[in-house]
């Protein structure tokens, strides 16, 4: 089983070299007709892949459909083995997971944007965090996903913790008008900017630059002043420095770090097979760069995103709670309606948030 995942990473690993080294190669601002035709690739690519888990576990390579899924059934074949998961039923929970995370990702498309506008982040430089992004990304999810199967496997009545979880999560963000606060009285940036030696302005593309060095005298991207020779933020020449762009990358992660929490125990409430959760997770936030240069110009266009979004979570999570109950009633077809209804509550958010904005541009226009 491990080479599985050895071989889903490596491939994952050869799609960004390619999208970095080759495509990507030269630093440039993300068009939007750049970022939706990535968006497209990287979702066909999610969607294609499902086709490889139906044959996956309709053959069981490498033991998969074996794995023990709370949320299935399991059936035992003429040979003895117990069978979780065939290949219907693991390419529909792992299409369910994937539109699942992808929802719930757009979500942490508005907290970037929110950093990137706070640190000013030129957007020629936004590909290179946001890549950088991913990569430890993959690392901190494969970890969390790995430590709340295990977690599931032995104490079942996780199950239920994470599903009440999911649901007071949905529900404060239905009720609490949360503002977007103030990212510099965040901890972790003033913890950062106490502990690291950071320069007033960006140095190009560089996360560290050393102080007095060729790159330190690098004109800024934004047109501000450049650092000189003597001491730069208390630092003597030579004297290793982050840049604003390292910074903006701590919270990038922490970002994701923090909307894991919620995410993760969202797809355990469609399976707990961790081959299926791992791989639709990771294909989720494989697009997250080429979605965020999509969607970041049309944010406030979505206004009721964010709502349908907290339904989702809550019905997830009810789902996560009654996933007995439904298996007895639906049937094998649970899954099935789960991501029907997830499909109708993301449209109705995006449908009415258009037609508000409509309504206040007919509004201006008659006032005008």
């Amino acid at each position: 089983m491990v080479w599985l995942y050895v071989g889903f990473v490596s491939f994952v690993l050869a799609l960004l070299v390619l999208d970095l080294g080759v495509f990507h190669r030269k630093v440039h601002v993300v068009k939007l007709r750049e970022a939706l035709t990535w968006s497209a690739i990287w979702i066909s690519l999610g969607v294609s892949f499902s086709g490889l888990i139906y044959l996956g576990y309709e053959q069981h390579w490498l033991g998969l459909g074996t794995t023990v899924d709370t949320m299935s059934t399991p059936t035992v074949t003429a040979d003895g083995t117990t069978v979780y998961n065939d290949g219907g039923s693991a390419m529909l929970k792992y299409l369910t997971g994937f539109v699942v995370e992808k929802s719930l990702a757009v979500d942490n498309i508005f907290v970037i944007a929110m950093i990137f506008s706070f640190f000013a982040v030129p957007a020629v430089y936004q590909h290179r965090v946001l890549f950088w992004g991913i990569i430890g990304a993959l690392v901190m999810r494969g970890a969390m996903i790995a430590g709340g199967a295990a977690l599931i496997t032995r104490f079942h009545w996780i199950i239920y913790v994470f599903g009440g979880f999911l649901i007071l999560t949905g529900l404060k963000l239905l009720l609490v008008n949360g503002g977007e606060g103030d990212l510099e009285k965040n901890p972790l940036v003033r913890f950062a900017r106490r502990v690291l030696k950071v320069t007033e302005h960006f140095h190009g593309k560089r996360f560290f630059v050393r102080a007095g060095s060729p790159a330190s005298h690098a004109p800024a991207t934004d047109g501000a002043p450049v650092e000189s020779d003597r001491v730069v933020d208390g630092a003597r020449k030579g004297a290793l420095l982050a840049t604003p762009l390292f910074l903006t990358l701590i919270l990038v992660e922490l970002t994701d770090v923090i909307f894991a929490v919620d995410s993760i125990p969202a797809i355990f409430a469609i399976t707990t097979d961790p081959f299926l959760v791992f791989t639709s997770n990771i294909f989720a936030i494989l697009g997250l760069r080429s979605l965020y240069f999509a969607l970041a110009g049309m944010i406030d266009a979505f206004r009721y995103l964010k709502v349908s979004l907290a339904v989702v979570l809550v019905v997830v999570g009810t789902k996560m709670l009654a996933h007995s109950w439904l298996k007895d009633w639906l049937g094998s077809s649970s899954n099935l309606y789960i991501l029907v209804v997830i499909f109708v509550i993301l449209a109705a958010g995006v449908v009415a948030s258009l037609v508000a904005r409509r309504r206040e541009r007919d509004r201006a226009a008659v006032i005008g």
